[in-house]
């Protein structure tokens, strides 16, 4: 017996066949892209690994510089330098579609192309510490942006992975079984209506055939006693 109520009907049978193909075939390519998904997201966080590394290991080097700058120049030299920022950034997002899933991309853009530019202060008065600080800070900031970006990316898929993956367990376990048990259900019915019907339509046969045969009988009997009389 079916999980759910239906009219066990030629019409209904011929809908739920129906719903049972457009099932399996969503069936089939929910689960083509979750495992596409799963692909893309497995790419994705070892890429962010290996981002993170690299981020982490950087921000170590610029933090060492900086440490070394501030011992080698005095608070206030080091703030007079650092005051006025000679480089400005523009920052653009835009997305890009992996497997319905709008993941972000950032553009990062500087003023100037020149890396001359990074930096908000003259030479002379300033360590060579606080140089290296300066650019492999400027370098690092790329790398955390993209970081940002391929990190909010796995987070989009893994969410849409699981959006993906309760809606394959839910063609798969509920609405494909119900839709083969409603279909099994009615045509065991109709099977049973049919036999019924035959059965009902052979007793009807041999009832005219009864009857038939005892009209001739009859018909004979009165045509045998006609025969008599004369």
């Amino acid at each position: 017996m079916p999980n759910i109520t239906v009219n066990p009907t030629r019409m209904e049978l011929t809908r739920l066949k129906g719903k049972l193909r457009t099932a399996q075939r969503g069936h089939k390519l929910l689960k083509d892209k979750r495992d596409e998904l799963m692909k893309q997201f497995l790419d994705t966080v070892r890429e962010v690994r290996a981002l993170r590394q690299e981020v982490e290991e950087e921000l170590m080097t610029v933090h060492g510089a900086f440490t070394v700058a501030s011992a080698l120049m005095s608070s206030q030299a080091l703030e007079q330098a650092l005051l006025d920022p000679k480089q400005s950034v523009k920052l653009t997002q835009t997305t890009k579609n992996i497997m319905s899933v709008n993941v972000p991309v950032y553009d990062f853009q500087t003023q100037t192309r020149s890396d001359a530019d990074i930096y908000p202060y003259g030479f002379a008065a300033t360590s060579g510490e606080l140089d290296t600080a300066v650019d492999a800070l400027g370098k690092v900031f790329r790398k955390m942006l993209k970081l940002a970006e391929v990190e909010k990316s796995a987070q989009l898929m893994a969410e849409e992975i699981e959006k993906t993956r309760r809606r394959v367990n839910a063609l798969e376990y509920v609405v494909i079984p119900n839709t083969q048990d409603a279909i099994r259900y009615i045509t065991m019915k109709l099977d049973e209506n049919d036999r019924a019907t035959t059965t009902r339509l052979m007793k009807v046969k041999d009832m005219l055939l009864q009857q038939s045969i005892e009209e001739q009988r009859q018909r004979d009997a009165e045509v045998l006693e006609r025969f008599r009389e004369a």
